[in-house]
C-alpha cells in the first residue's frame, strides 16, 4: 500500500468512527472498482433503485454495474415533459436505494452538499429506504466553512462548464456567490445525523471522484 493510500485509510478510520456517532454507517475502499462491487453486493436483485446527478458514480462504475444488473431503475433522464419528471420524482421518493455522492465529507463525518433544484438533498434526507453515498477522499476537508469553501471553488465551476451554465464561475474559476438566474448553488444542506438507523451509508474510497 503506498503511503499516500495508507493515509486515506487512516483518515477514513477516523470518519467513519464519527459517522457512527451521527447515526451513519461508513465504509472504506482503496478502489472504486472494489467500492462498486461492495455496493452492488448491498443491493438484493429485484432493488427499486434512482440516483441522484453525480459523476462520482459514473467514473467508479456503479451506473455501467445497475444497468447490467436485475434491478428496477428510475431514470430521471427519461421525462420528456415536467410533467413526467415529477411522476418519476414522485417514484423515487419511494425507491428502495437512492445512489448519490457527497459535494463534501467533514474529518468529523457531517456530510455537506449543496445542490440546485433539491431533489437530490431531499431524497437524501427523507424519502428512499436506503441511501447510498460514494464518495473519493479527495472530498474530505477539515470542517463545514472549508466544506461549502470546496463545493463553491472546486466542485460548482467544473459542473457549471460540464453543464453549459451562464454564470460567472464558469467563466472565471471561482465562485462569486451569484444570484445569477442559472445559479444552481440554491440549497445548502448539512447533514450533521441521520434520524434512521442504517438509512445512510458512505461509501469512502481512495481514489479522486467526481468534482
Amino acid at each position: 500500500m503506498s503511503h499516500k493510500l495508507n493515509a486515506h485509510a487512516k483518515q477514513a478510520e477516523t470518519i467513519i468512527k464519527n459517522l457512527e456517532k451521527r447515526n451513519m454507517e461508513g465504509f472504506y475502499f482503496d478502489t472504486a472498482a472494489e467500492c462498486t462491487r461492495a455496493v452492488l453486493e448491498a443491493m438484493p436483485k429485484g432493488s427499486v433503485i434512482s440516483w441522484g446527478g453525480s459523476e462520482s458514480i459514473k467514473e467508479c462504475g456503479l451506473m455501467d454495474g445497475i444497468h447490467n444488473g436485475e434491478y428496477e431503475l428510475i431514470d430521471r433522464s427519461e421525462a420528456k415533459t415536467p410533467e413526467e419528471s415529477r411522476a418519476l420524482y414522485a417514484r423515487t421518493v419511494l425507491a428502495d436505494y437512492y445512489l448519490m455522492s457527497s459535494n463534501a465529507v467533514t474529518l468529523d463525518g457531517e456530510l455537506i452538499n449543496i445542490d440546485g433544484n433539491g431533489n437530490r438533498v431531499a431524497c437524501l434526507i427523507q424519502g428512499p429506504s436506503h441511501v447510498i453515498l460514494v464518495v473519493g477522499m479527495n472530498k474530505v476537508v477539515t470542517d463545514i466553512e472549508s466544506g461549502i469553501a470546496r463545493v463553491r471553488n472546486m466542485a460548482s465551476p467544473p459542473n457549471a462548464i460540464r453543464l453549459g451554465r451562464n454564470l460567472p464561475c464558469a467563466a472565471t474559476g471561482t465562485c462569486h456567490d451569484c444570484l445569477a438566474p442559472e445559479c444552481f448553488c440554491n440549497q445548502i444542506v448539512i447533514t450533521r445525523r441521520s434520524g434512521h438507523t442504517g438509512r445512510i451509508k458512505v461509501y469512502l474510497v481512495g481514489e479522486s471522484l467526481g468534482y
